[in-house]
């Protein structure tokens, strides 16, 4: 058991010859995942620990463990994947998306109100289903669009003092008025 012990831990990293290590080399300085094919160049060119190869391209040992054993296992492949992030599951592309709302961006321009419910009527008759509002407001916001609305009253307005607002107004007017006009009737 203690032999063991020390033999643990200084396991040599190697990665499978799927390509040539030219053709690692030059997708190393072309592809997005840089980083991973740089890993599966340190261990086809000079093969040695997974920390020192972690500690040489600045990733964890666990990454380096992880990329080259789904590159053994699947080749390049496994490191030519998507990523993670990114839209995938969409009903339009971008381009689709703005010829769409081309004819609604020319309506908002003339001065004629769109509003988020014919919207999402011409897009669920355009996509053939039914779609959550979420999905017309997400659209939206994508293309720059925001919700502009007046509101119909200030939330902490108080009706009554409104009331005497008015009527008070209408008094102070025309006390203001009569003193313009005798000012200027004084001054001529």
């Amino acid at each position: 058991m203690e032999g063991m012990r020390s033999v643990m831990g200084h396991r040599i990293t190697r990665a499978a010859s799927h390509l040539p290590v030219d053709e690692v080399k030059e997708r190393m300085n072309t592809e997005a995942v840089r980083q991973h094919w740089w890993i599966i160049y340190n261990a086809l060119v000079a093969p040695r620990k997974a920390d020192e190869i972690a500690l040489h391209t600045g990733v964890s040992a666990t990454t380096v463990h992880r990329v080259i054993s789904t590159y053994n296992r699947l080749g390049p492949a496994a490191i030519e994947t998507p990523g993670k992030g990114g839209r995938r599951h969409e009903y339009l592309t971008l381009e689709e998306e703005q010829q769409f709302l081309a004819a609604f961006f020319a309506r908002a321009e003339e001065g004629l109100i769109a509003t988020t419910a014919e919207i999402w009527r011409a897009f669920e008759t355009r996509v053939g289903h039914a779609v959550d509002d979420s999905t017309i407001y997400r659209l939206l916001t994508r293309h720059g669009w925001r919700k502009l609305m007046p509101r119909p009253r200030h939330p902490q307005a108080d009706p009554e003092e409104q009331a005497i607002f008015k009527k008070t107004l209408q008094r102070r007017l025309k006390r203001q008025s009569q003193r313009a006009q005798s000012r200027m009737s004084a001054r001529s």
